[in-house]
């Protein structure tokens, strides 16, 4: 989009139609899981979502790519999205069972960051090389291995849950359970918060208009958030508390992170301070990923992860305009401080006296202790 339009406001525009489904079709979505068998889901999530990044490769391989077909292409990424990301939330304690949850999110998330570390040096060199184009096909291939871990799956070791029945009033029984656990309303609550202002647009900004880089200097920054959030996942493997004291503890530690991106006076100060604000990044949501999952109730889970997946990620059609005109008319650096200051709110939230936390689905959502 910023080849195309050259726009903080049009990329921010375009953010937010890639996930403004997932806002919109969340809890509707995370029904369907707990309706229908996780597994089957993410096959058919998949196979569509690695079709829409092949025909966006091939639209801008063939030169023919135009704006309203990166934004209908998004919108079909973002429907897609919202069924995917629940399913593959619940589906982690479907694998591992209850007692292994914890390190499973935390596992998972250390993976994706991994891919965060990986993946922007490899569309570095394609982008350099053969184009960009190749970068939207070779991550449509890489869904297909996904597609054949799930088929090789020895389904006889997963630990389902039954599916729930179909039912009157279930999308607002779900919203309801949701609202009445403390420990999983209130990391909600922090989640859109952080996710509304937080990098998705501010960062390849600060890359091109601050630093006057490319696709490649991004790729530099992406890159250290993705090595800051890979220490950080290993840290947290290693620490068996989750529950919301300490995720209100990560999210100052994120504000403080972002703020230190936002302040960088240069290129490598900025990629240092990204290697910090992905070590808080990954603590933060894997954190509040866990302790959603351990106080839920079984027969909630798709609903609760669903609403996780809308506060991390349909949270970004309501910021990403904010953001991306901040950027146009102030500085990228505004945006970035923007989302410091929302990570703060979020700590106030999860801080805030008076909700005396209870026990929700056999966990102590206080601490979460195994």
């Amino acid at each position: 989009m910023l080849r195309l339009t050259h726009s903080g406001t049009i990329l921010g525009l375009t953010t937010a139609a890639r996930y403004a489904p997932v806002l919109v079709l969340s809890p509707y979505a995370g029904l369907l899981v707990d309706r229908y068998s996780k597994r089957r889901v993410l096959l058919a999530t998949q196979a569509g979502l690695g079709l829409v990044s092949a025909a966006l490769g091939v639209a801008v391989l063939t030169g023919g790519v135009r704006l309203w077909q990166v934004v209908v292409l998004a919108v079909l990424f973002g429907i897609l999205s919202a069924a995917d990301n629940p399913a593959r939330q619940a589906f982690v304690q479907e694998m591992v069972g209850r007692d292994l949850v914890r390190d499973a999110v935390t596992l998972n998330t250390t993976t994706v960051n991994v891919a965060r570390v990986a993946g922007p040096t490899i569309a570095a060199v394609l982008v350099g090389t053969v184009g960009i184009g190749w970068c939207f096909v070779v991550n449509a291939v890489s869904f297909g291995f996904v597609i054949v871990s799930l088929l090789s799956l020895d389904t006889r070791r997963l630990y389902p849950v039954p599916p729930v029945p179909r039912g009157r009033g279930q999308l607002r029984a779900g919203l309801r359970y949701a609202a009445s656990v403390p420990a999983i309303s209130r990391p909600l609550l922090m989640m859109a918060l952080v996710g509304t202002f937080t990098f998705e647009v501010s960062l390849p900004l600060l890359a091109e208009t601050t630093f006057g880089g490319t696709g490649t200097t991004y790729s530099w920054l992406i890159g250290g958030l993705g090595a800051g959030a890979v220490a950080g996942g290993l840290y947290a493997a290693r620490s068996a508390r989750t529950g919301v004291a300490r995720l209100v503890k990560a999210a100052v530690g994120y504000a403080i992170a972002v703020g230190l991106v936002a302040v960088a006076p240069t290129l490598a100060t900025a990629i240092a301070a990204c290697v910090l604000a992905g070590v808080a990044s990954v603590i933060f949501l894997t954190t509040g990923n866990a302790t959603i999952q351990l106080a839920s109730d079984p027969g909630y889970r798709g609903r609760v992860t669903a609403l996780w997946s809308m506060a991390l990620v349909g949270s970004t059609p309501i910021g990403s305009p904010v953001i991306g005109a901040l950027s146009d008319v102030a500085s990228p650096r505004y945006a970035l401080g923007l989302g410091a200051v929302a990570c703060l709110a979020a700590a106030l939230i999860g801080g805030w006296p008076g909700a005396g936390l209870r026990r929700a689905g056999g966990a102590d959502p206080q601490g979460l202790r195994r």
